[in-house]
This record gives C-alpha cells, sequence and structure tokens, in this order.
C-alpha cells in the first residue's frame, strides 16, 4: 500500500476512530490493567519507514535490559520486518507483522495482528509513530495496560485522541534514535508527573549490530553483481539510489544530477564501475539513466536483488549516494560508506549516527520543512534544498572516501583532477560532529 494511500487512511479512518476510542474510555475506563503493574511485556508499534526501524536500536536494546529478549514484540507492516530480522535483536517469533492487501485486506490482517497482541497481554506499548492515529488506536487496542506515545497541546501536532497513559512532548530537538530510547525510559515513569521528566536523554551513538550474511548468500550475489557489469572485476564499485519513495518526494536529487555524477566518476577513475539501485518499479528509469550514461563500466541492479540481497551487495561495493532513505540506513548495517543528502528534513533529528555515514545538506532557511509536528507534510513543491546540493560536493566527497578505501585496502586506485572552487557551503555533517564543511 503506497504511503500516500495509508495518509488518507489515516485521516479519514483515525481521526473517528481515535475519538471513539477516547469517548469510550473517558466512559468506561476500560483499560487491561493499571499502569503500575509491573511491566513483563513490551511492544513497539513502528508500522512504516524501515529507515526509522534501524534508529530505534538503542531503545530496543533498553526493552530488552528491562525484561528480557523473549519478551519484547515488534508490530510492523510485512513489507518492512526485514531490517528486524536483518538486525535479529527479538525472536522473530515476536515480530507481529500485518500485511497490507488492499483496504479489505489490511483492514482484516490488523484485526489479526489486535487479536494477537491482546493474547500476549502486552503490560506496555511504546508507539513510535510519532502522531500517526493508526498507531494510537493500536496502542490503545492492544489492551497494554501503559500506552507511550506522543500528545499534542494547543498547536503541537495533530490530534489523535486521548489514549496514552504516559502522555509525552515531542521535543524536535533530539535526535529520533534519542527520543525512541527516551520512550522506553518512560515506561517507568509516573504518568502524572508528565510531560515534565526528571532525567537528561541518554546518549545513543552505539551503532546497530553488523549484518552477517552465509558466505554462500556473498557469493551468490557476488555472481548477480558480476553478471549485472558483465566482469568478475568490478571493484572499485559505487552504487547510486537515484530513487525516492512516495512517503516524501522532495527528498529526492535531481535526477540529471546523477547523470552528471556518474559520468565525472567514471572519468576520474578509470577502473571504476557503477551501479544503480532501485526496486523493481524502478527498473526501467535506472535502465534509461545507464543506457544515457553510455558507459561498459555502468549498470544497473534494480529489480534484480531482494532487500536483503541489496544488504548484501552493499558489501560488495564501496561508496554507496543516496537521498534521506531507508537505504542510508539500514546501509549502517554493512561497512559501506555512505554519503547521505538531506534537504526537507533535518540530519541532526533522522541522520545516520553511524561512522560511516557522511551528510550533505545546504542548509536553507527554509530547510526543514517537514517534521514529526506537521505530519511529515509541506505545501513546498520545488525542493530547493535538494537543488542546492551541487555535484561537485557530491563528487569531492566520494573520491574522497575511495582513496581512503584504496589506502585500507578495501578497492582499487583512485585518481582525478582537481576540482573547482565553489562559493556557497554545504554542511557536511558527520556522527561525532566535527563541524566541517566542504564548498559546493
Amino acid at each position: 500500500m503506497k504511503i500516500s494511500t495509508m495518509r488518507f487512511l489515516d485521516r479519514l479512518v483515525g481521526i473517528p476512530l481515535c475519538a471513539m476510542l477516547t469517548l469510550w474510555h473517558r466512559a468506561v475506563r476500560l483499560v487491561a490493567r493499571e499502569h503500575d503493574a509491573p511491566v513483563r511485556r513490551i511492544l513497539f508499534i513502528k508500522l512504516a519507514e524501515q529507515g526509522s526501524t534501524v534508529l530505534a536500536v538503542s531503545a530496543i536494546q533498553r526493552a530488552i535490559a528491562m525484561v528480557g529478549r523473549a519478551n519484547v514484540y515488534f508490530m510492523v507492516f510485512e513489507e518492512n520486518r526485514f531490517v528486524l530480522d536483518l538486525m535479529d535483536l527479538i525472536p522473530p517469533e515476536n515480530v507481529i507483522a500485518i500485511r497490507a492487501e488492499g483496504w479489505l485486506g489490511t483492514f482484516a490482517n490488523t484485526i489479526a495482528a489486535v487479536r494477537r497482541t491482546r493474547g500476549l497481554r502486552i503490560d506496555a506499548a511504546v508507539d513510535l509513530e510519532f502522531f500517526a492515529r493508526s498507531s494510537a488506536a493500536l496502542a490503545y487496542l492492544s489492551g497494554a495496560g501503559r500506552r507511550i506515545g506522543f500528545h499534542g497541546r494547543g498547536a503541537e501536532g495533530p490530534y489523535r485522541g486521548n489514549l496514552m497513559t504516559h502522555r509525552l512532548r515531542y521535543n524536535p530537538h533530539l535526535h529520533t534514535s534519542e527520543t525512541f530510547r527516551f520512550m522506553v525510559d518512560a515506561i517507568e515513569l509516573d504518568p502524572t508527573d508528565l510531560p515534565a521528566v526528571p532525567f537528561a536523554p541518554a546518549k545513543t551513538g552505539a551503532e546497530p549490530p553488523p549484518f552477517r550474511p552465509a558466505s554462500d548468500e556473498l557469493e551468490r550475489v557476488r555472481r548477480i553483481v558480476a553478471d549485472a557489469a558483465g566482469t568478475e572485476s568490478f571493484r572499485p564499485l559505487v552504487l547510486l539510489n537515484a530513487n525516492c519513495s512516495d512517503l516524501i518526494p522532495l527528498r529526492a536529487w535531481p535526477r540529471d544530477r546523477y547523470l552528471v555524477l556518474a559520468r565525472r566518476l567514471l572519468a576520474s577513475v578509470p577502473d571504476l564501475h557503477i551501479a544503480f539501485t532501485g526496486a523493481p518499479v524502478e527498473g526501467p528509469a535506472a535502465e534509461r539513466l545507464v543506457q544515457e550514461i553510455d558507459s561498459p563500466r555502468c549498470f544497473s541492479l534494480a529489480g534484480r536483488t531482494t532487500l536483503r540481497e541489496l544488504l548484501v551487495a552493499f558489501m560488495h561495493a564501496d561508496v554507496l549516494v543516496t537521498n534521506d532513505s531507508g537505504p542510508a540506513h539500514f546501509a549502517s548495517l554493512t561497512p559501506i560508506e555512505v554519503v547521505a543528502l538531506f534537504g526537507p528534513e533535518h540530519p541532526s533529528l533522522f541522520g545516520s549516527r553511524s561512522p560511516r555515514s557522511h551528510i550533505l545538506w545546504a542548509g536553507l532557511a527554509c530547510s526543514p520543512c517537514v517534521s514529526a509536528l506537521n505530519n511529515r507534510e509541506t505545501p513546498c513543491r520545488n525542493n530547493l534544498c535538494m537543488q542546492h546540493i551541487g555535484v561537485d560536493a557530491v563528487h569531492e566527497l566520494v573520491l574522497r572516501l575511495l582513496g581512503e578505501g584504496a589506502r585500507a585496502g578495501r578497492s582499487s586506485k583512485v585518481g582525478g583532477a582537481p576540482q573547482p572552487e565553489r562559493a556557497v557551503p554545504l554542511v557536511q555533517v558527520t556522527w561525532p560532529p566535527v563541524g566541517e564543511a566542504i564548498k559546493r
């Protein structure tokens, strides 16, 4: 199901549903258990956005420390569960996956998921979906005596009823990983004291657990890449993720920039290969890019791999260039260097904290324009924030990363002429922050 469809349903169905559940709750005070009962089982609800699931690693680890690995559950759409399976933080059987199969099918699968959570006798439900109404309703219907989530006060955030026992105030100055961790810590707070919180947010710089595919899987995907490249010697390899999900189309970097970047990289590094990645539906667009570049060292992997195989392909590559999207985050599970291009959202909130993540952000006065408080929606239709990220800056950064990889023995020798000076600085965001700037 498309994100745009889910948002429409979240408004059309979610608002009246949350209102009715709120009235029901006020009338009968029907809760599974009181909030001061011991917490033995914790449920996370994060239906969409694979990248944000990676940012929840510290929160999941904190929940495991509280109740044990076997007692932590996660509700997610089936299409997004693969990230949880890759990280292997909780048992696979503890992932409550909802299959999106049209309106009626999704509704039936959601009811089945609710029945399962109620049968598990969940003690605490942590709603990681910020201000979505559907997740608020699911948290309430789970039967959990403690329901932790964000509650809009005044003009802060969209309406989602009054279904949480622990009503938190969303802090737009915390990194998302810190926000998710703080929500788990809030389980132990007295809800009558909220939204005041007596502690500082825990620092969450820890990397997610590394992805470790089997040797036969590594070889199978290496063969896929070699067949697409037409050669066994495809290293060094740069992957370009030129697509953008329909979640926030404004995240996309202009198509012509990828063309120019690919041509410059191929000219700068004589033995470099470049591959475009993407879902099967994006295969034709990726092939057109390859045809326009017209180089035997440029090929497409779009539609040739599953999402899991794409992560294995990351382990056969040196650098990934992508917009702010799922691959920018789950690539942190692998050794690949990532150049992530940010625009409508702020990297200090949603950027990966992996030391292999290198973020470029123009930092225009209008950016960021989407946030949890406006339900990730904006009237902007002209993403100047992405257009102001020039090819020169990305080209320079990729060459530097390839050079560092060559010195570490990961790829071949990198060359190329020095690039011209640019006038307007781009902020390069790294973790930990170093305040470095790259001229554009």
